[in-house]
């Protein structure tokens, strides 16, 4: 009886917050000065930050799952949208407590999902010369920065790293847990640290 009750009770809380959150969500996008198309889903509270110079883009039908209510495969940060650069997400896109940091370009095409606690990053946040690295606003300033591409229909497995200057092609699978270095053709499965090439999709 008191197990029924306790699973009543949660029901009814979740409930209650899904009426907040996506309220929530468009009045971050509005005062971040981004324009959402119809069709936004967000389940949990996301982080938000656009800088001045900072764009976002996004299209239909984008649903987004952040923190722990949400996405229930581990390691439940929020979604995270922190940009200094053009930010571009098509239409019909999902993600899952994804983090996407964009200092230069991302662009995120149409029908893509983009599994849980996957990290996006087009940029190297800090040299590898040491000398640099002491003086924090050089750091910052020489940071190597490169476009992102991940193209239409690109599936990327949860827990996955997408490094700056990679090209995702059209219908591409990334393994779980994968590391992006270098670009991935389209049609194809990769997976691993460093990713490679595992198989074309439909072998």
């Amino acid at each position: 009886m008191l197990s029924i009750l306790f699973k009543g009770l949660r029901k009814i809380k979740l409930l209650l917050l899904s009426q907040i959150y996506l309220p929530f969500a468009k009045l971050n996008f509005y005062l971040n000065n981004i324009n959402v198309e119809k069709g936004l889903s967000v389940f949990g509270f996301m982080k938000i930050h656009v800088t001045r110079r900072g764009k976002v883009t996004i299209g239909r039908f984008l649903h987004i799952n952040s923190g722990n209510n949400f996405n229930i495969i581990g390691r439940q940060q929020k979604t995270i949208f922190w940009v200094e650069g053009n930010l571009l997400i098509g239409n019909n896109v999902g993600m899952s407590s994804t983090a996407i940091i964009c200092n230069y370009s991302i662009s995120i095409g149409n029908n893509v999902t983009i599994g849980g606690n996957t990290v996006i990053y087009d940029t190297d946040f800090h040299s590898i010369n040491p000398i640099i690295r002491i003086d924090k606003l050089l750091d910052k300033k020489t940071a190597i920065k490169k476009a992102v591409i991940i193209n239409d229909n690109v599936f990327i497995g949860a827990h996955s790293t997408i490094l700056k200057g990679v090209t995702i092609g059209e219908n591409a699978v990334i393994g779980a847990c994968s590391v992006i270095t270098k670009d991935v053709p389209p049609n194809e499965i990769w997976a691993g640290n460093p990713a490679k090439y595992i198989n074309k999709i439909n072998d």
